[in-house]
Protein backbone atom coordinates (compact mmCIF):
# COMPACT_ATOMS: atom_id res chain seq x y z
CA UNK A 1 0.00 0.00 0.00
CA UNK A 2 1.40 3.61 -0.20
CA UNK A 3 0.41 7.30 0.61
CA UNK A 4 0.34 9.57 -2.54
CA UNK A 5 1.05 13.15 -3.02
CA UNK A 6 0.89 15.78 -5.48
CA UNK A 7 2.81 18.99 -4.69
CA UNK A 8 1.86 21.76 -7.45
CA UNK A 9 1.89 19.36 -10.01
CA UNK A 10 0.85 21.25 -13.17
CA UNK A 11 0.50 19.56 -17.03
CA UNK A 12 0.51 21.58 -20.22
CA UNK A 13 -0.31 20.59 -23.37
CA UNK A 14 0.67 23.60 -25.36
CA UNK A 15 3.30 26.20 -24.29
CA UNK A 16 1.44 29.35 -22.99
CA UNK A 17 -2.03 27.92 -23.01
CA UNK A 18 -4.13 27.20 -20.02
CA UNK A 19 -2.88 24.13 -17.98
CA UNK A 20 -4.99 20.89 -18.43
CA UNK A 21 -4.24 20.47 -14.73
CA UNK A 22 -3.32 23.77 -12.98
CA UNK A 23 -0.96 23.31 -9.76
CA UNK A 24 -2.90 20.33 -7.86
CA UNK A 25 -1.93 20.14 -4.69
CA UNK A 26 -3.64 16.57 -3.41
CA UNK A 27 -2.63 14.33 -0.32
CA UNK A 28 -4.23 10.43 -0.64
CA UNK A 29 -3.42 8.31 2.57
CA UNK A 30 -2.21 5.15 2.40
CA UNK A 31 -5.73 2.93 1.73
CA UNK A 32 -7.67 5.76 0.88
CA UNK A 33 -10.31 5.35 -1.95
CA UNK A 34 -10.18 8.84 -3.39
CA UNK A 35 -12.55 10.08 -6.50
CA UNK A 36 -11.63 12.19 -8.95
CA UNK A 37 -15.03 13.94 -9.94
CA UNK A 38 -15.80 16.35 -12.76
CA UNK A 39 -17.14 17.36 -15.88
CA UNK A 40 -15.21 16.32 -19.26
CA UNK A 41 -12.00 18.57 -20.33
CA UNK A 42 -11.67 19.19 -16.06
CA UNK A 43 -8.38 17.51 -15.30
CA UNK A 44 -9.21 14.40 -13.61
CA UNK A 45 -8.35 11.90 -16.17
CA UNK A 46 -5.01 13.75 -17.16
CA UNK A 47 -4.53 13.63 -13.15
CA UNK A 48 -4.45 9.80 -13.17
CA UNK A 49 -2.47 9.32 -16.19
CA UNK A 50 0.69 11.50 -14.40
CA UNK A 51 0.07 9.23 -10.75
CA UNK A 52 0.55 6.26 -13.44
CA UNK A 53 3.10 7.46 -15.76
CA UNK A 54 1.79 8.09 -18.63
CA UNK A 55 1.56 11.48 -18.74
CA UNK A 56 4.56 13.88 -18.01
CA UNK A 57 4.82 16.26 -15.39
CA UNK A 58 5.58 19.78 -16.32
CA UNK A 59 6.31 21.23 -13.11
CA UNK A 60 5.64 20.02 -9.16
CA UNK A 61 6.36 17.03 -7.85
CA UNK A 62 4.26 13.58 -7.72
CA UNK A 63 5.56 11.16 -4.33
CA UNK A 64 4.74 7.57 -4.01
CA UNK A 65 4.73 6.54 -0.26
CA UNK A 66 6.83 9.35 0.16
CA UNK A 67 9.51 8.92 -2.92
CA UNK A 68 9.68 11.20 -5.66
CA UNK A 69 8.37 9.56 -8.56
CA UNK A 70 7.89 12.53 -10.47
CA UNK A 71 10.51 10.92 -12.97
CA UNK A 72 10.13 7.49 -12.46
CA UNK A 73 9.00 5.19 -15.29
CA UNK A 74 5.34 3.37 -15.20
CA UNK A 75 6.68 -0.06 -14.75
CA UNK A 76 8.48 1.18 -11.73
CA UNK A 77 5.25 2.25 -9.88
CA UNK A 78 3.89 -0.38 -8.58
CA UNK A 79 0.59 0.83 -9.89
CA UNK A 80 -2.54 -1.03 -11.35
CA UNK A 81 -4.04 0.45 -14.47
CA UNK A 82 -7.94 -0.08 -14.92
CA UNK A 83 -8.94 1.67 -18.63
CA UNK A 84 -12.50 2.33 -19.27
CA UNK A 85 -12.33 -0.01 -22.50
CA UNK A 86 -11.31 -2.95 -20.11
CA UNK A 87 -8.35 -3.71 -22.77
CA UNK A 88 -8.55 -7.75 -22.40
CA UNK A 89 -7.07 -9.61 -25.66
CA UNK A 90 -9.44 -11.28 -27.09
CA UNK A 91 -7.28 -14.24 -27.97
CA UNK A 92 -6.77 -15.59 -24.45
CA UNK A 93 -8.72 -16.95 -22.02
CA UNK A 94 -9.56 -14.67 -18.76
CA UNK A 95 -7.25 -17.39 -17.07
CA UNK A 96 -4.78 -15.97 -19.48
CA UNK A 97 -5.50 -12.30 -19.39
CA UNK A 98 -5.22 -11.80 -15.46
CA UNK A 99 -2.20 -14.13 -15.36
CA UNK A 100 -0.68 -12.11 -18.14
CA UNK A 101 1.62 -9.42 -17.06
CA UNK A 102 2.55 -11.95 -14.16
CA UNK A 103 3.85 -13.99 -17.11
CA UNK A 104 5.59 -11.13 -18.09
CA UNK A 105 7.54 -10.53 -15.09
CA UNK A 106 8.96 -14.22 -15.33
CA UNK A 107 6.58 -14.76 -12.39
CA UNK A 108 6.79 -18.32 -11.59
CA UNK A 109 3.47 -20.81 -12.91
CA UNK A 110 2.89 -21.38 -9.46
CA UNK A 111 2.52 -18.55 -8.12
CA UNK A 112 0.74 -16.93 -11.31
CA UNK A 113 -1.59 -19.37 -10.67
CA UNK A 114 -2.31 -18.87 -7.02
CA UNK A 115 -2.69 -15.54 -7.41
CA UNK A 116 -5.06 -15.89 -10.51
CA UNK A 117 -7.02 -18.22 -8.25
CA UNK A 118 -7.33 -15.98 -5.32
CA UNK A 119 -8.24 -13.04 -7.26
CA UNK A 120 -11.22 -14.99 -9.08
CA UNK A 121 -12.55 -16.14 -6.27
CA UNK A 122 -13.43 -12.73 -4.74
CA UNK A 123 -14.44 -11.27 -8.05
CA UNK A 124 -16.59 -15.20 -8.65
CA UNK A 125 -14.97 -15.56 -11.57
CA UNK A 126 -14.31 -19.37 -11.54
CA UNK A 127 -16.75 -20.28 -13.83
CA UNK A 128 -15.18 -18.31 -16.35
CA UNK A 129 -11.66 -18.92 -16.24
CA UNK A 130 -11.66 -20.76 -19.55
CA UNK A 131 -13.70 -18.55 -21.53
CA UNK A 132 -12.27 -15.54 -23.98
CA UNK A 133 -13.71 -12.06 -23.76
CA UNK A 134 -15.99 -12.19 -26.43
CA UNK A 135 -18.77 -14.79 -24.42
CA UNK A 136 -18.83 -12.39 -21.23
CA UNK A 137 -20.87 -9.82 -20.90
CA UNK A 138 -19.74 -6.20 -20.00
CA UNK A 139 -19.54 -6.63 -16.69
CA UNK A 140 -18.06 -10.02 -16.29
CA UNK A 141 -15.69 -8.50 -18.74
CA UNK A 142 -15.18 -5.40 -16.50
CA UNK A 143 -14.33 -7.84 -13.35
CA UNK A 144 -11.79 -9.63 -15.63
CA UNK A 145 -10.36 -5.93 -15.83
CA UNK A 146 -10.29 -5.67 -12.36
CA UNK A 147 -8.57 -9.31 -11.47
CA UNK A 148 -5.88 -8.89 -14.20
CA UNK A 149 -5.04 -5.34 -11.69
CA UNK A 150 -5.56 -7.40 -8.51
CA UNK A 151 -2.94 -10.18 -9.63
CA UNK A 152 -0.34 -7.67 -9.32
CA UNK A 153 -0.99 -7.20 -5.76
CA UNK A 154 -0.27 -3.25 -6.51
CA UNK A 155 0.40 -0.35 -4.40
CA UNK A 156 -1.82 1.33 -5.90
CA UNK A 157 -4.88 1.06 -8.21
CA UNK A 158 -5.80 3.65 -10.77
CA UNK A 159 -9.43 3.24 -12.02
CA UNK A 160 -10.01 5.38 -15.52
CA UNK A 161 -14.05 5.56 -15.47
CA UNK A 162 -14.26 1.58 -15.66
CA UNK A 163 -17.81 1.60 -15.94
CA UNK A 164 -18.86 3.77 -18.10
CA UNK A 165 -19.64 1.14 -20.70
CA UNK A 166 -22.35 -0.67 -18.95
CA UNK A 167 -25.84 -0.19 -18.10
CA UNK A 168 -27.50 2.06 -15.23
CA UNK A 169 -28.44 -1.32 -13.72
CA UNK A 170 -24.74 -3.08 -13.71
CA UNK A 171 -23.60 0.07 -13.14
CA UNK A 172 -25.15 -0.05 -9.28
CA UNK A 173 -23.99 -3.58 -8.67
CA UNK A 174 -20.37 -3.05 -10.16
CA UNK A 175 -19.43 -0.12 -8.07
CA UNK A 176 -20.88 -1.77 -5.18
CA UNK A 177 -18.89 -4.69 -5.43
CA UNK A 178 -15.69 -2.39 -6.49
CA UNK A 179 -16.09 -0.81 -3.26
CA UNK A 180 -16.32 -3.85 -1.26
CA UNK A 181 -13.52 -5.12 -2.70
CA UNK A 182 -11.75 -1.91 -1.91
CA UNK A 183 -12.19 -1.98 1.64
CA UNK A 184 -11.20 -5.53 1.98
CA UNK A 185 -8.28 -5.30 0.28
CA UNK A 186 -7.32 -2.08 1.68
CA UNK A 187 -5.18 -1.13 -1.67
CA UNK A 188 -4.79 2.93 -2.35
CA UNK A 189 -7.42 3.73 -5.22
CA UNK A 190 -7.53 6.39 -7.33
CA UNK A 191 -10.64 6.16 -9.41
CA UNK A 192 -12.04 9.07 -12.05
CA UNK A 193 -15.48 9.70 -13.10
CA UNK A 194 -17.70 12.46 -14.71
CA UNK A 195 -20.74 10.83 -12.30
CA UNK A 196 -20.74 13.03 -9.28
CA UNK A 197 -23.67 10.06 -7.98
CA UNK A 198 -20.95 7.49 -8.45
CA UNK A 199 -18.30 9.49 -6.87
CA UNK A 200 -20.89 10.22 -3.86
CA UNK A 201 -21.43 6.48 -3.39
CA UNK A 202 -18.09 5.17 -3.54
CA UNK A 203 -15.26 7.42 -2.48
CA UNK A 204 -14.37 7.70 0.94
CA UNK A 205 -13.19 11.13 0.17
CA UNK A 206 -14.22 12.69 -3.75
CA UNK A 207 -12.31 15.13 -4.87
CA UNK A 208 -13.98 17.93 -7.69
CA UNK A 209 -12.08 19.72 -10.54
CA UNK A 210 -12.99 22.12 -13.15
CA UNK A 211 -10.83 23.52 -15.85
CA UNK A 212 -7.89 21.89 -14.19
CA UNK A 213 -8.21 23.33 -11.07
CA UNK A 214 -8.94 21.69 -7.23
CA UNK A 215 -12.03 23.32 -6.69
CA UNK A 216 -12.55 20.89 -3.06
CA UNK A 217 -11.96 17.61 -1.85
CA UNK A 218 -14.00 16.10 1.32
CA UNK A 219 -15.98 13.13 2.08
CA UNK A 220 -19.16 13.14 0.27
CA UNK A 221 -21.65 14.04 3.11
CA UNK A 222 -19.31 17.48 3.84
CA UNK A 223 -19.05 18.37 -0.04
CA UNK A 224 -23.18 17.69 -0.37
CA UNK A 225 -23.63 19.94 3.11
CA UNK A 226 -20.76 22.41 2.76
CA UNK A 227 -20.04 22.93 -1.16
CA UNK A 228 -17.11 25.08 -0.93
CA UNK A 229 -18.03 27.36 -3.85
CA UNK A 230 -21.22 27.40 -6.20
CA UNK A 231 -19.91 25.69 -9.09
CA UNK A 232 -19.51 22.83 -6.14
CA UNK A 233 -22.93 22.96 -4.87
CA UNK A 234 -24.32 23.19 -8.53
CA UNK A 235 -22.26 19.84 -9.69
CA UNK A 236 -22.61 17.78 -6.30
CA UNK A 237 -26.19 16.20 -5.68
CA UNK A 238 -28.70 15.18 -8.20
CA UNK A 239 -30.92 16.98 -9.01
CA UNK A 240 -28.57 19.85 -8.20
CA UNK A 241 -28.53 23.04 -5.49
CA UNK A 242 -31.22 25.50 -6.23
CA UNK A 243 -29.26 28.82 -6.84
CA UNK A 244 -30.44 32.56 -7.42
CA UNK A 245 -28.80 35.43 -7.89
CA UNK A 246 -29.58 38.28 -4.98
CA UNK A 247 -27.70 41.21 -3.25
CA UNK A 248 -27.32 41.48 0.25
CA UNK A 249 -29.04 44.75 1.85
CA UNK A 250 -28.58 45.25 4.98
CA UNK A 251 -29.45 42.10 6.98
CA UNK A 252 -31.80 40.57 4.24
CA UNK A 253 -31.02 39.50 0.77
CA UNK A 254 -32.97 40.96 -2.37
CA UNK A 255 -33.64 38.34 -4.66
CA UNK A 256 -35.58 40.47 -7.35
CA UNK A 257 -38.45 43.11 -7.49
CA UNK A 258 -39.91 42.98 -4.13
CA UNK A 259 -38.64 39.78 -3.37
CA UNK A 260 -36.14 39.00 0.17
CA UNK A 261 -35.08 36.39 2.28
CA UNK A 262 -33.03 36.82 5.81
CA UNK A 263 -29.39 36.16 5.86
CA UNK A 264 -28.89 32.66 6.47
CA UNK A 265 -27.80 32.38 10.30
CA UNK A 266 -24.97 30.58 9.42
CA UNK A 267 -23.89 33.83 8.25
CA UNK A 268 -25.37 36.35 9.86
CA UNK A 269 -22.59 37.48 12.38
CA UNK A 270 -19.82 37.74 9.56
CA UNK A 271 -22.12 39.85 7.22
CA UNK A 272 -23.12 42.01 10.13
CA UNK A 273 -19.90 42.25 11.70
CA UNK A 274 -18.43 43.81 8.03
CA UNK A 275 -21.15 46.16 6.71
CA UNK A 276 -18.51 48.13 4.20
CA UNK A 277 -17.74 44.67 2.70
CA UNK A 278 -21.21 42.50 2.23
CA UNK A 279 -23.49 45.96 2.19
CA UNK A 280 -24.66 45.57 -1.69
CA UNK A 281 -22.61 42.82 -2.57
CA UNK A 282 -23.70 40.34 -5.27
CA UNK A 283 -23.85 36.88 -3.85
CA UNK A 284 -25.55 33.72 -4.43
CA UNK A 285 -28.38 32.11 -2.35
CA UNK A 286 -28.54 28.04 -2.61
CA UNK A 287 -30.94 25.82 -1.73
CA UNK A 288 -30.96 22.18 -2.20
CA UNK A 289 -34.28 20.51 -3.62
CA UNK A 290 -35.23 18.48 -0.51
CA UNK A 291 -35.13 22.09 1.44
CA UNK A 292 -37.21 23.79 -0.54
CA UNK A 293 -41.32 23.33 -0.64
CA UNK A 294 -44.82 25.32 -1.65
CA UNK A 295 -45.68 27.73 0.53
CA UNK A 296 -48.45 30.80 0.25
CA UNK A 297 -48.10 34.35 -1.32
CA UNK A 298 -47.70 35.78 2.08
CA UNK A 299 -45.12 33.55 3.18
CA UNK A 300 -41.33 35.73 3.74
CA UNK A 301 -39.11 34.65 0.84
CA UNK A 302 -41.63 33.38 -1.10
CA UNK A 303 -41.48 33.09 -5.22
CA UNK A 304 -44.12 32.62 -7.33
CA UNK A 305 -43.44 30.82 -10.56
CA UNK A 306 -44.86 28.23 -13.51
CA UNK A 307 -44.91 24.14 -12.89
CA UNK A 308 -42.45 23.65 -16.40
CA UNK A 309 -42.47 19.85 -16.11
CA UNK A 310 -42.23 17.21 -13.56
CA UNK A 311 -40.65 13.90 -13.12
CA UNK A 312 -42.78 11.42 -11.49
CA UNK A 313 -39.53 9.52 -9.40
CA UNK A 314 -41.92 6.54 -7.71
CA UNK A 315 -41.14 6.98 -4.22
CA UNK A 316 -41.40 11.02 -4.57
CA UNK A 317 -41.50 13.82 -7.35
CA UNK A 318 -39.35 16.44 -8.57
CA UNK A 319 -41.49 19.78 -9.32
CA UNK A 320 -39.55 22.18 -11.85
CA UNK A 321 -40.43 25.48 -11.56
CA UNK A 322 -40.22 28.55 -13.72
CA UNK A 323 -39.75 31.47 -11.57
CA UNK A 324 -40.29 35.23 -12.50
CA UNK A 325 -38.00 37.86 -11.49
CA UNK A 326 -34.71 36.03 -10.17
CA UNK A 327 -32.27 34.86 -12.11
CA UNK A 328 -29.66 31.60 -12.07
CA UNK A 329 -26.14 32.35 -12.20
CA UNK A 330 -23.29 30.74 -14.40
CA UNK A 331 -21.70 28.34 -11.89
CA UNK A 332 -18.93 27.60 -14.78
CA UNK A 333 -17.54 30.80 -13.82
CA UNK A 334 -18.23 31.28 -10.06
CA UNK A 335 -14.95 29.08 -9.04
CA UNK A 336 -11.42 28.60 -8.23
CA UNK A 337 -8.87 29.63 -11.08
CA UNK A 338 -10.92 31.41 -12.96
CA UNK A 339 -9.27 35.30 -13.68
CA UNK A 340 -11.10 38.20 -12.40
CA UNK A 341 -11.93 39.75 -16.16
CA UNK A 342 -14.26 36.80 -16.61
CA UNK A 343 -15.82 36.53 -13.21
CA UNK A 344 -17.20 40.39 -14.03
CA UNK A 345 -19.65 38.41 -16.33
CA UNK A 346 -21.33 35.96 -14.09
CA UNK A 347 -24.04 38.64 -12.69
CA UNK A 348 -25.16 39.32 -16.17
CA UNK A 349 -24.78 35.95 -17.57
CA UNK A 350 -28.48 35.08 -17.60
CA UNK A 351 -30.35 36.82 -20.29
CA UNK A 352 -33.89 36.20 -18.86
CA UNK A 353 -35.65 37.34 -15.80
CA UNK A 354 -36.88 33.69 -14.88
CA UNK A 355 -34.67 31.10 -12.41
CA UNK A 356 -35.72 27.06 -12.81
CA UNK A 357 -36.09 25.82 -9.33
CA UNK A 358 -36.63 22.58 -8.52
CA UNK A 359 -38.70 20.83 -5.72
CA UNK A 360 -38.67 17.77 -4.16
CA UNK A 361 -41.94 17.06 -2.90
CA UNK A 362 -44.48 14.02 -2.13
CA UNK A 363 -45.93 11.66 -4.69
CA UNK A 364 -49.16 12.42 -4.42
CA UNK A 365 -48.90 16.07 -5.10
CA UNK A 366 -51.58 16.60 -7.34
CA UNK A 367 -50.08 19.04 -9.38
CA UNK A 368 -49.62 19.56 -13.39
CA UNK A 369 -47.41 21.30 -15.94
CA UNK A 370 -48.79 25.27 -16.23
CA UNK A 371 -49.89 25.45 -12.67
CA UNK A 372 -48.92 28.41 -11.00
CA UNK A 373 -47.39 27.95 -7.12
CA UNK A 374 -45.09 29.82 -4.72
CA UNK A 375 -42.20 28.12 -3.47
CA UNK A 376 -39.86 29.39 -0.76
CA UNK A 377 -36.45 27.96 0.89
CA UNK A 378 -36.08 26.57 4.13
CA UNK A 379 -34.13 29.96 5.92
CA UNK A 380 -32.12 26.78 8.32
CA UNK A 381 -30.80 25.30 4.88
CA UNK A 382 -29.85 28.25 3.25
CA UNK A 383 -26.19 28.57 1.54
CA UNK A 384 -24.80 31.81 0.58
CA UNK A 385 -21.95 32.29 -1.52
CA UNK A 386 -19.89 35.34 -3.62
CA UNK A 387 -21.45 36.45 -6.20
CA UNK A 388 -17.83 37.99 -7.75
CA UNK A 389 -15.72 34.73 -7.03
CA UNK A 390 -18.31 31.83 -6.00
CA UNK A 391 -16.75 31.23 -2.45
CA UNK A 392 -19.34 29.83 0.07
CA UNK A 393 -19.81 32.44 3.24
CA UNK A 394 -19.73 31.14 5.66
CA UNK A 395 -18.15 27.76 7.86
CA UNK A 396 -15.90 25.49 6.38
CA UNK A 397 -15.31 22.00 7.43
CA UNK A 398 -12.91 19.33 5.89
CA UNK A 399 -11.80 15.90 6.16
CA UNK A 400 -8.08 15.70 6.19
CA UNK A 401 -6.35 12.48 4.05
CA UNK A 402 -5.20 10.84 7.52
CA UNK A 403 -8.43 11.30 9.18
CA UNK A 404 -9.74 9.31 6.42
CA UNK A 405 -7.35 6.38 6.96
CA UNK A 406 -7.78 6.32 11.02
CA UNK A 407 -11.63 5.59 10.25
CA UNK A 408 -11.50 2.96 7.71
CA UNK A 409 -8.85 1.14 10.08
CA UNK A 410 -11.61 2.03 12.87
CA UNK A 411 -14.25 0.18 10.57
CA UNK A 412 -12.47 -2.33 9.73
CA UNK A 413 -11.40 -3.59 13.53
Amino acid sequence: MASIVFENVTRRYTPGARPAVDKLNLDIADGEFLVLVGPSGCGKSTSLRMLAGLEPIDEGRLLIDGKDATELRPQDRDIAMVFQSYALYPNMTVRDNMGFALKNQKVAKAEIEKRVAEASRILQLDPYLDRKPAALSGGQRQRVAMGRAIVREPSVFCMDEPLSNLDAKLRVSTRAEISALQRRMGVTTVYVTHDQVEAMTMGDRVAVLLHGVLQQVDTPQNLYDYPANAFVASFIGSPSMNLIEGTIRGDKVSLGTGIQISVPEEVAAEVRSNPDHFEGRPVIVGARPENMYITSANESGAVLGEVSHIDELGADSMVYVLASGVKNPNTDLLCEGIPEDMRVKVISAADTDKAQLGIRVERHHGLQPGDMIYVVAAPQDTHLFDGLDGRRIGATVAAPAHTIKADKVQTQS
